[in-house]
């Protein structure tokens, strides 16, 4: 039994609040256990100058954590005049997670801004954001008459291997400790965006490998079931 009482291929309470934000042209809340990640969409006319004058559209994203996100306060990186090398990973998936779902056609010559603030964190913050910036991003094209130019919904999941056991959604009590960790990403086709596999603490095999993806996706559907029902709740 975990510490929260989960099978090992159960998902943590996961709650996506569409529009949560009255401003943003999308916005989602995130709640995934007790990690909570905001998300909005911005669509700006105009793509970066490398991509200009192609008849294509762009998709990009920002990552940031509260400075007592984790419990304890840490320094916010604008005060130090530099992003961690971490911030910058995680931002870049995010892109590629969304760029991976995005008709660059249909979006025409507009970028798509996604920001990622979390508000608190207990594991699994990168899939939880590329999880609630899709529903943030359908929303705002949504809201543009571009909803066409979203294929199919994308999300992400931690999978890992603790005290020799394949565990689904991992909090950080168990991220902290696994000896295997895997954040995989894939789109609603069954077509893997990415994955990060890590021997933390020990090597693993195919067959450990096969296992740990076959869960992924288990979860991963999970995601997509509530990610369709927010933009369904959006919608009205």
């Amino acid at each position: 039994m975990r510490n929260d009482g989960r099978r090992a291929d159960q998902l943590r309470p996961l709650e996506i609040v569409p529009d949560f934000l009255e401003q943003p042209h999308g916005c989602a809340l995130i709640a995934q256990g007790k990690t909570r990640v905001l998300c909005t969409a911005s669509i700006e006319e105009g793509v970066p100058r490398w991509m200009a004058g192609r008849g294509v559209g762009w998709v990009t994203a920002e990552y940031s954590m509260l400075p007592a996100a984790g419990g304890q306060r840490s320094q916010r990186e604008a005060s130090a005049g530099k992003q961690k090398g971490r911030t910058v990973e995680i931002q870049r998936l995010i892109g590629r997670a969304v760029r991976a779902v995005v008709d660059f056609d249909a979006l025409g010559e507009r970028t798509v801004w996604l920001d990622c603030d979390v508000l608190q964190a207990d594991g699994g913050t990168r899939c939880a954001a590329i999880s609630g910036a899709y529903v943030a991003a359908q929303r705002a094209l949504d809201r543009f008459g571009l909803a066409k130019a979203v294929r199919e919904p994308v999300g992400a999941v931690s999978v890992g291997v603790v005290d020799g056991e394949v565990l689904l959604d991992l909090d950080y009590s168990e991220d902290s400790t696994a000896e295997v960790d895997l954040n995989v990403v894939m789109t609603a086709a069954g077509r893997f965006v990415e994955i990060q596999a890590t021997a933390e603490r020990e090597t693993f095999d195919l067959e450990q490998l096969a296992a740990l993806l076959e869960l992924a996706e288990a979860g991963i559907s999970r995601i997509w079931a509530a990610q369709r029902a927010a933009a369904e709740v959006a919608r009205g």
